[in-house]
């Protein structure tokens, strides 16, 4: 599939979104999941689970859907601001604070969908707390994907299906490759391209001593990646 890099906007998913302090807002990159996410076959009767929530917008476009939805994220704030905006809206979310899987243990799903940290810093392990635990993700910004990209197998159903969005500056062939070692088709899906936003802006010496970004580059691919359990 050829795909042509467009720009996205979230005005749309945003709307109505209340977020507690710290809780990560949906940018550019959530815009192009959600775009993602509306191509699913859902309902009701489909299970979904959101890695990494933050205000729950994914999540509750999906249980717009008539989806049974569970959103996790490691954050308590952002746990919080999930509940309150699934209350505005009055859809049901079950919305639980773990790492990944959550409390589930095997449970398998029909569609997982996350937005994992992604952006490549210079500490080698990722926060364990402040908002930077939403998108600092180690030196090559990996750390949360390859993970998620190990555990996908056990949390999907036979014929159910991973979205995962984050920047090309972390390798879309190397998520894919990964995926399909765990024996998953994986493709991507979506492109986008954006504008380098403050937290890159800060980091730009760092990222092109380490090769991540060339020198003057203003603009960043997002891709979304779409990998179905057999």
């Amino acid at each position: 599939m050829t795909m042509t890099p467009a720009t996205v906007s979230s005005g749309a998913l945003t709307a109505g979104l209340i977020a507690l302090p710290g809780v990560y807002r949906p940018q550019a990159d959530t815009a192009l999941l959600a775009q993602a996410l509306a191509r699913e076959d859902l309902g009701p009767g489909s299970e979904v689970l959101e890695i990494g929530t933050g205000t729950g917008g994914l999540a509750l476009q999906a249980a717009d859907t008539g989806a049974r939805v569970t959103a996790v994220d490691v954050s308590w704030p952002a746990v919080v601001t999930a509940r309150l905006n699934a209350l505005r809206r009055r859809l049901p979310l079950r919305v639980v604070h773990g790492d990944l899987a959550g409390r589930d243990g095997d449970h398998r799903y029909d569609l997982v969908v996350s937005n994992p940290p992604y952006v490549p810093a210079p500490g080698v392990r990722p926060p364990s707390r402040g908002p930077e635990r939403a998108w600092d993700a180690g030196p090559d910004g990996r750390t949360v994907i390859d993970r998620l990209c190990a555990r996908a197998p056990r949390l999907l159903r036979p014929g159910g299906a991973l979205l995962m969005v984050h920047s090309g500056m972390c390798g879309a062939e190397e998520t894919v490759r990964r995926l399909a070692g765990e024996g998953l088709a994986a493709e991507v899906t979506e492109r986008a391209t954006v504008a380098w936003g403050p937290v890159l802006r800060s980091r730009r010496s760092w990222l092109e001593r380490r090769g991540l970004a060339a020198g003057g580059e203003q603009w960043e691919e997002l891709v979304v990646i779409r990998a179905r359990h057999h």
